[in-house]
């Protein structure tokens, strides 16, 4: 036994790089579909609450000016 075997450190990194060859990669062409829809979800998203911080934003002005 030396100290290599024996170190955590190193065994945790062995069992990694053990785990992440058993890894099954997506090919170029699916990781940029992938890649497009999570932009195209984000830039959905970031519409549609822009949109009701608009509405909200309006119907506090027109409260507080009410008033």
């Amino acid at each position: 036994m030396n100290f290599w075997e024996d170190n955590k450190i190193v065994r945790f990194f062995k069992g990694a790089i053990r785990e992440l060859k058993k890894v099954v990669w997506p090919t170029k062409r699916q990781a940029l579909r992938l890649t497009l829809i999570v932009i195209a979800i984000v830039i959905a998203t970031a519409i549609f609450l822009g949109g009701f911080d608009l509405l909200f934003s309006e119907l506090v002005r027109i409260i507080v000016t009410k008033s």
